[in-house]
């Protein structure tokens, strides 16, 4: 069969990779084209992508509008693509503000509809639910807090576990340097590192300690250069994050998919996010509307308590950071909590093989239809 999915930023790259590999374990025959990155490139057998994530991806309303024309071009192209590749499924993972678009077009299009990694409605765009069960063929949700959340609004749904669970465990691990470190994690987006380094190499610079900076995959060394440049406690990583993560005394991780990594790895941290004042201002008050979202990392959603520290917009402060960093490396009964948490956050995700178990499901999903 013929499989198109569409990723758009680092974290549905590595999500997208695993589901390929699992798709052609259960379809020997299957046939691959993507939007997405490396990885998925590297899954597919060499398979370029029809367009990289790194030539698209957006953060928060003000660069969205910046980019507009960027992404509607995008979107034509992509619908274009779709309707001559003539695909069995279409998989959508995550940007929903990509491809809720797209699965509207399929739809009408009469292509079946798989979502992978739900849009998080439960946080923002509740409207969206009338959106996805109407053009979605079937949701793949990865966290439990989302079944009773997805039930109660009647659109079907099938869980398996969360992928990263894979991911984590099966990487290789090898320390990057001999000597005690921090590990800061700045995002994926250009516009992600420019607020969270600053901020990060001020805190660095009052701690006095070595501190590793995990390169993300979208990004350069010329978008950390500004920060860390004439640093000589300062190093730039990258492809080799769930190392640095790994043997950090502590890190400093942007909120995201970053943050629950840390949390399977095992890795004490304190989350950090700030975004320009248009986006937050929408964001808080989103949130003062939707009254069960305490948090915005998925660890602290997955047990609904403040597992660790985050620090948004005004409290992302290179003083707080620094108290919270001393926190994490002097306080052993601090530490040994957090890791306790960790455990249930690891459980509450479900055990291995997600990744395989949504491709069999979602081939089965496929021949069932015919």
């Amino acid at each position: 069969m013929r499989y198109y999915l569409i990723a758009g930023e680092a974290s549905g790259d590595l999500h997208g990779s695993n589901l390929i590999k699992g798709l052609k374990t259960q379809d020997p025959e299957a046939e691959f084209r993507f939007w997405g990155g490396d990885l998925m490139s590297a899954a597919a057998g060499g398979i370029k992508p029809v367009v990289h994530y790194k030539e698209g991806a957006v953060m928060g309303i003000a660069e969205v509008l910046l980019k507009a024309g960027q992404l509607s071009a995008n979107i034509r192209r992509c619908k274009k693509d779709v309707a001559e590749w003539k695909p069995d499924a279409v998989i959508l993972i995550d940007y929903p503000g990509f491809n809720m678009k797209i699965a509207r077009f399929c739809h009408e299009s009469r292509i079946k509809v798989y979502y992978y990694i739900a849009p998080k409605t439960w946080a923002s765009r509740e409207g969206r639910n009338r959106q996805l069960k109407a053009w979605v063929d079937k949701l793949f949700i990865v966290f439990p807090f989302e079944i009773p959340y997805f039930t109660q609004k009647g659109i079907p749904f099938i869980y398996k576990g969360n992928p990263l669970i894979d991911a984590v465990d099966a990487h290789e691990y090898k320390r990057p340097c001999d000597e005690p470190y921090l590990a800061v994690l700045a995002g994926s987006r250009k516009a992600e590192i420019k607020r969270m380094m600053p901020v990060c190499m001020q805190a660095a610079g009052e701690l006095g300690a070595k501190v590793i900076v995990a390169g993300a995959p979208s990004a350069t060394m010329e978008d950390y250069l500004p920060w860390t440049q004439g640093r000589s406690n300062v190093e730039v990583i990258f492809g080799r994050t769930y190392d640095i993560l790994k043997f950090a005394d502590a890190a400093i991780v942007n909120s995201g998919t970053a943050s629950l990594e840390a949390a399977l790895i095992g890795t004490p941290q304190l989350v950090c996010w700030s975004s320009s004042t248009l986006t937050w201002w929408v964001a808080t008050r989103v949130l003062k509307v939707l009254k069960h979202i305490k948090f915005v990392s998925l660890g602290n959603l997955c047990l609904d308590k403040e597992v660790y520290k985050e620090l948004l917009q005004h409290d992302f402060t290179a003083k707080a950071v620094c108290n919270e960093v001393r926190r994490l490396t002097g306080d052993v009964q601090y530490r040994t909590a957090m890791l306790k948490d960790y455990a249930s956050i690891r459980e509450a995700l479900g055990g291995s093989g997600a990744s395989e178990a949504v491709a069999a499901a979602m081939v089965e999903e496929i021949r069932s239809s015919r």
